[in-house]
């Protein structure tokens, strides 16, 4: 057995070449009782997480490093936007 068959959580897929640009932006505390709903698996460098909370989403972007990590979110938006650009993040067709 592989390494990706005992993964649970799903893979973000390749990048496509006409993918959507997201625009990452530092954290901030606005939506404080927000929680994970989905992610990525944790054996990659870059994980990816569905934050909901109070009807609002966003998703955080984990780049782990050597020294630590570094953290950046989407634009806070409708749960129904931001679960487009979740689907559109696993699939390849954004990032």
């Amino acid at each position: 057995m592989t390494v990706l068959e005992e993964c649970l959580s799903p893979h973000v897929a390749m990048l496509q070449r006409d993918h959507v640009r997201l625009e990452w932006c530092a954290p901030y505390p606005v939506l404080e009782r927000a929680r994970s709903v989905a992610w990525t698996c944790f054996c990659r460098a870059t994980v990816y997480e569905l934050y909901e909370g109070a009807g609002r989403a966003f998703v955080r972007r984990t780049v782990q490093l050597d020294g630590g990590h570094e953290i950046h979110e989407t634009a806070i938006r409708s749960i129904h936007e931001t679960r487009a650009i979740w689907t559109g993040l696993l699939s390849g067709r954004a990032r």
